[in-house]
């Protein structure tokens, strides 16, 4: 699968999707049950008179947010990059550069995004088609707030609140499984080949924070200005030595531990002398949403394989 955006731009475009920017926090309102949801209901900006049932989806997160909490029905179309779930209606219209006359061919009654490319929310404004806009996540509360907004819109609040439940006491359960160290392990998160990576600030590093794990990419963006998603030397990471290495460029870029392995000058790193170098599955890392709690369990697993 090819990556939507490219090392080049990553640091621009992630910033786009609303990483290390904080938590959205728009007013739901109201607390209407699922079964009988009483519209008109608002968020933040959007307000909908009526239950949407032509919903159009621009944001893989959010399509997988959507599906899981029983919607699924209500979407008539996702973007290019909505990979999961399958049934999803996949189709050629793309998140990254938002195409409005594409986009209106739908008919849509509610259309999610997740950054506001192009001006696309004052754009389907003047045609009076709501968007909400349901940025990355730098936080699991994140999460959990987008999940509930979609609720609440969809008429899925019900669905949408014990989805929440599920996942955080699953992921509590994974974390706590995992027995304590007594040194913090180090890690190198690898977005693409060229050593892109992530900070403690953003949702990825949010995960593994729960862990007691140290970011060996923070020194690289301490002020955030970066927007967490640094580009790292090869020097500093190799002086840095992180103990584990995330790869989840494994699908975009075919990076494995064997790649990782064979790469000059990094022979002397702890994570490869050792051999924990973890694949993750790019999407999964990648989204912020239901799938999350995988994300967890591989991080979890991986952790365990360490010795400590």
């Amino acid at each position: 699968m090819k990556r939507l955006i490219t090392a080049a731009t990553a640091a621009s475009a992630l910033l786009l999707a609303g990483c290390g920017s904080g938590e959205p926090a728009p007013t739901v309102t109201p607390a209407a049950s699922s079964a009988a949801a009483a519209y008109p209901v608002t968020v933040g900006t959007v307000t909908l008179t009526a239950r949407p049932e032509k919903i159009v989806s621009l944001s893989p997160t959010a399509t997988e947010m959507l599906f899981a909490i029983g919607a699924g029905p209500q979407v008539i179309a996702v973007d290019d990059q909505s990979t999961y779930p399958a049934e999803a209606p996949k189709t050629d219209l793309s998140g990254f550069k938002p195409n409005v006359e594409a986009i209106v061919a739908k008919d849509p009654d509610l259309v999610v995004v997740y950054g506001d490319a192009d001006g696309i929310v004052a754009q389907l404004g003047k045609l009076a088609i709501p968007v909400l806009v349901s940025p990355a996540a730098a936080t699991l509360d994140g999460t959990f707030t987008e999940i509930t907004e979609l609720g609440t819109l969809t008429g899925h609040r019900d669905e949408a609140t014990a989805l929440n439940t599920k996942m955080a006491a699953e992921i509590d359960t994974i974390v706590k499984s995992v027995p304590a160290r007594s040194r913090p392990l180090s890690y190198y998160y690898e977005l693409s080949p060229d050593l892109y990576s992530a900070t403690s600030k953003t949702f990825i590093g949010s995960i593994f924070d729960r862990f007691g794990m140290t970011n060996v990419a923070d020194a690289a963006d301490p002020d955030g200005k970066l927007g967490g998603y640094p580009k790292l030397s090869q020097e500093s990471l190799v002086k840095a030595n992180p103990d584990t290495i995330f790869l989840a460029d494994t699908k975009c870029c075919q990076q494995t531990p064997e790649t990782v392995r064979a790469r000059a000058g990094w022979s002397s790193m702890t994570a490869v002398t050792k051999g924990q170098i973890y694949a993750l599955d790019d999407d999964i890392a990648s989204r912020w949403g239901p799938r999350t709690v995988e994300l967890v369990e591989a991080v979890a697993d991986a952790v365990a394989k360490v010795p400590a």
